[in-house]
C-alpha cells in the first residue's frame, strides 16, 4: 500500500516569493487496485506522483511505503520496488531486449537471456511478441515503445506502479489496448497503481478510485463511478463538462 499523509510542496516563484504547488495531500493507494488522479494541467498531478519514487521531495508531510517512509529509504532501493512509465516513452539505444535488460545492469546484477523466465514473463504482460527482442528499440511504434516501458518497469518484479500520461501520445485503439493491459497486469499481480491522467475516458475504464486534483488541492475522491456520475464540487462539474483534449 502506499500512503500520503498531509504531502505539500512549496516553491519559490520569480520573486523569490513563496507559492504552494501541492497543500495537504492525503491518501491511500491499494494493492490489486487503480487510483486515478485527474484534473486541468498545471494542478500539480505529475508532482504529486513523483514524490512516491523520490524523483522530487516534499517539503512537508510523509509518504509511507507498507510501514516504510520513503524518505528513508535509499532512492536506488525504492525505485526496485516502485516502477515509473513516464507520458513519452524513453527508449535506451539498441535492441528491445536491452531495453529490458537495463535495469539489471543498473544494479551490477547479471542481466537475463531472451529465453528467460523474467524476459517471457513481462513480454506476456505487456502483450508484446517475443520476435521484437531483436529488434531496434527506437524503431518500433510508439504503442510498442510504451509496451517496452511498461515491460522493462515490470521486469524487477515492483510493488508499486506509476504512470503518468501513459497514452497521452496514443491513438484511441492503441490508448484502449494499453488500458485494457494495465487492468490485467493490476490485477494479476496485484499490483498497487497510481495513474495520472487527463483522460476521463482512460480513468472511467480502468480506475477503481478517483481523485480531482486541481490548483494543488484534492477537491474530490472516491469510487470512480460515483464520482463521474454525482460530482460534487463546481470545479469537477465543470471539468467533467470541458475536459482537456
Amino acid at each position: 500500500m502506499v500512503r500520503l499523509e498531509d504531502v505539500g510542496m512549496v516553491r519559490l516563484n520569480p520573486k523569490g516569493e513563496e507559492v504552494a504547488i501541492l497543500a495537504g495531500i492525503s491518501f491511500s493507494a491499494r494493492p490489486g487496485e487503480i487510483t486515478a488522479i485527474v484534473g486541468p494541467s498545471g494542478g500539480g498531478k505529475s508532482t504529486l506522483v513523483r514524490f512516491v519514487n523520490r524523483l522530487d521531495e516534499p517539503t512537508s508531510g510523509r509518504i509511507w511505503l507498507d510501514w516504510e517512509d520513503v524518505s528513508a529509504l535509499d532512492p536506488l532501493q525504492l525505485r526496485r520496488r516502485v516502477g515509473m512509465v513516464l507520458q513519452k516513452p524513453f527508449m535506451f539505444e539498441g535492441t528491445v531486449l536491452a531495453n529490458l535488460q537495463r535495469p539489471f545492469l543498473y544494479r551490477n546484477a547479471p542481466p537475463p537471456g531472451a529465453g528467460s523466465g523474467e524476459v517471457l514473463g513481462v513480454l506476456e504482460l505487456a502483450r508484446l511478441s517475443p520476435e521484437l527482442l531483436e529488434r531496434d528499440a527506437r524503431t518500433l511504434s510508439l504503442g510498442q515503445q510504451q509496451r517496452v516501458s511498461l515491460a522493462r518497469a515490470l521486469i524487477t518484479g515492483p510493488q508499486v506502479l506509476l504512470l503518468d500520461e501513459p497514452t497521452s501520445a496514443l491513438d484511441r485503439p492503441t490508448s484502449d489496448r494499453l488500458a485494457a493491459t494495465l487492468q490485467e497486469i493490476c490485477r494479476s499481480q496485484r499490483l498497487t497503481v497510481i495513474l495520472v491522467t487527463h483522460d476521463l475516458r482512460l480513468a472511467e475504464r480502468v480506475a477503481d478510485y478517483l481523485l480531482y486534483l486541481e490548483g494543488g488541492q484534492i477537491l474530490e475522491e472516491g469510487k470512480t463511478e460515483d464520482l463521474l456520475i454525482r460530482p460534487k464540487t463546481a470545479e469537477l462539474v465543470r471539468f467533467l463538462a470541458e475536459p482537456e483534449e
